[in-house]
């Protein structure tokens, strides 16, 4: 087995592919605070009352545009953020190459998708929820390596 000096190193391609999978997914939920923002201006919801761009606005919590949009990005969070630690410590296991790369595409793919056809064009059932099956079931079966890993 690889130093974690070797496995963390982008002469690695496993550890070449996770870093560059968390620089798209970064940059995708970036991108969703800015969609948040387009959304509100484009519905004129305001949360504060600083934000209001008229007297004549209201504060507005219940958007469902705007909403729609946080709750995509919410859900980037409870499910992006626990892929970039398992996905690190998973790099650590010394996976094979060709396993652990389409993992990480699986990942980073549904999650686009999973945001275009939540938040961006609304598609139906069940894409949504095959896009973020996709992505846990990647992130769980990467989670169970790294236990096994570790227990063993």
């Amino acid at each position: 087995m690889a130093s974690p000096v070797e496995l963390l190193s982008l002469s690695n391609p496993v550890f070449k592919s996770f870093t560059f999978w968390v620089g798209v997914l970064v940059i995708k939920m970036l991108l969703m605070s800015l969609l948040t923002a387009i959304q509100r201006f484009n519905t004129k919801t305001f949360a504060n009352p600083e934000d209001l761009m008229s007297p004549k606005l209201k504060v507005k919590f219940d958007d469902p545009n705007v909403e729609r949009v946080r709750r995509a990005h919410r859900n980037d969070l409870e499910n992006i953020l626990p892929f970039f630690a398992i996905g690190l410590l998973y790099v650590l296991t010394d996976p094979a190459a060709f396993l652990a790369i389409n993992l990480f595409r699986a990942v980073g793919i549904a999650r686009i998708v999973h945001t275009l056809v939540y938040a961006v064009v609304v598609v139906p059932q069940p894409s949504r929820a095959l896009a973020f099956f996709v992505a846990l079931g990647a992130t769980v079966y990467m989670a169970l390596q790294v236990i096994a890993s570790a227990a063993f």
